[in-house]
């Protein structure tokens, strides 16, 4: 970068560098705008203060060397003067690490906790592992879990391995298995949902993910079944081929199997039953990552449930 955030407001002009080419102008903001709210990004974005080259761009801009990206005065808070966040937050998240080298962290994210700030959270997975890591300036999500999803989390401490990441994502070099409890006997003879996926905003102005063939992005999930609890419930392997936003949660629902505790895609009568047996919770969890690292090698992670699901699931299978 050639100019850093000033601690006043006032117009910016920054250089895109050669290491952020292929950014999102959104994400490149997020991570420069430290502390500024999310919905405050996408609103100058949307109504065009935000400028690369000196014209108007959308927030899924991909940047490119030597562009001049015009950020209109915001106020940002000093970089040195972060929220701060509660110590028993700060020690949970520390524990959930299960690889950190010098440049990545996966976590077992809990489920309830948000990967980021905004929609007015404070702050997010990112913002405490910015406290619990200082020294590392340049940390940033390599991908999202929603919030009330639990699992593997990858978090770069090196822009080279940010890219390196995102670029597997793409393609297919990354292997993501999730576990998911649905209602209902599925049927062994699904074992994909091809369906293309769009988002609509309801009334309420809740943003909602629904099927749609016509005008949605094609979305494909691999399902293989791990357990079955009589006609009632299936314990699912889901494996996301393509990254859409809920994917799994409408993948499931469209093949008539709702997750447990889903309160956006569910089925409330299901999902009082599970919480009756102690199940206070989405049961979708990210239990296993393969993923190529840059020298060549290969990095294998497994990360167990927590004891809320684990017993839930004991009481299930327990016989009445």
């Amino acid at each position: 970068m050639t100019t850093t955030t000033l601690p006043t407001p006032g117009v910016q002009l920054l250089e895109v560098s050669p290491e952020y080419a292929g950014q999102r102008i959104d994400n490149f903001l997020l991570a420069r705008l430290k502390g500024v709210p999310k919905t405050l990004i996408y609103r100058i974005l949307r109504k065009g203060e935000v400028r690369v080259n000196k014209g108007r761009i959308k927030p899924e801009y991909k940047l490119q060397a030597g562009d001049i990206v015009r950020v209109p005065p915001v106020r940002v808070p000093e970089r040195d003067e972060p929220v701060p966040l509660a110590q028993g937050l700060l020690q949970r998240l520390e524990a959930s690490i299960v690889f950190e080298d010098k440049a990545l962290i996966v976590i077992n994210k809990p489920a309830g906790i948000a990967v980021h700030g905004g929609s007015g959270l404070t702050f997010g997975v990112i913002e405490a592992f910015r406290q619990l890591r200082p020294d590392c300036k340049e940390l940033e999500l390599v991908h999202r879990l929603d919030r009330d999803t639990s699992g593997l989390l990858m978090i770069a401490k090196k822009r080279s391995m940010l890219r390196h990441l995102h670029t597997a994502l793409r393609g297919d070099g990354v292997d993501k298995r999730y576990m998911a409890l649905v209602r209902g006997n599925w049927a062994s003879s699904i074992k994909q949902v091809r369906a293309s996926l769009g988002k609509s905003n309801l009334r309420s102005g809740e943003r909602m993910v629904e099927v749609d063939e016509e005008e949605g992005k094609e979305s494909v999930t691999v399902f293989k079944v791990l357990r079955r609890f009589g006609d009632f419930a299936t314990l699912i392997e889901a494996k996301p081929i393509t990254g859409r936003t809920h994917q799994i949660r409408v993948h499931t629902l469209h093949a008539g199997h709702c997750i447990a505790g889903d309160t956006k895609y569910g089925d409330e009568g299901f999902s009082k039953e599970i919480r009756d047996l102690g199940g206070k919770r989405l049961f979708l969890h990210a239990y296993m990552l393969t993923v190529p690292l840059p020298d060549g090698g290969e990095l294998k992670l497994q990360a167990p449930v927590d004891e809320m699901w684990a017993k839930t699931v004991e009481r299930l299978s327990a016989p009445i």
